[in-house]
């Protein structure tokens, strides 16, 4: 078999060319896999960005509202000294100034040292507690909000 026939030859080629056509197939795979690893790596990369912006963000947002509430406290409590200096101390307009100037200055140190999460999970605590007076006051702060904005 020193000199192949023509059908050897051609048998011999299309042999050849079906192992390139293999070996080119499976490189267009590789590659193909490679890429879709890249563009997965890429795309997780993104939304862990994303997700840190987003709770970086969030952080700020919780911190702003937190120093708002610290500084509303102050203030009730500062108005709770003025109600106490400015009001009478004696009589029935005297318990009733005391009795407010006492809420008013409780309620500020409650803002002044609890958060936003913290009164969050009270508020959630009262509902749970009290299902139908939150129900009722719902909805009475629904309608009065209502009624506000449409007289507009």
């Amino acid at each position: 078999m020193a000199n192949p026939s023509g059908k050897d030859r051609i048998e011999e080629a299309t042999t050849k060319a079906g192992h390139r056509a293999q070996e080119a197939a499976t490189q267009v795979g590789h590659r193909t896999q490679e890429a879709a690893s890249s563009l997965t790596h890429r795309a997780q990369e993104a939304g862990s960005n994303v997700a840190q912006q987003a709770s970086h963000l969030a952080g700020q947002a919780k911190e702003r509202a937190d120093d708002a509430l610290s500084s509303v406290g102050q203030g009730m409590s500062s108005l709770a000294g003025q109600v106490r200096q400015n009001m009478p101390q004696e009589g029935m307009l005297g318990q009733a100034s005391s009795a407010v100037a006492d809420r008013l200055r409780q309620g500020g140190q409650y803002l002044q040292e609890h958060g936003v999460s913290d009164i969050a999970g009270d508020m959630g605590s009262v509902v749970r507690r009290y299902p139908l007076p939150a129900l009722c006051i719902g909805f009475g702060v629904g309608f009065l909000l209502g009624m506000a904005l449409t007289r507009r």
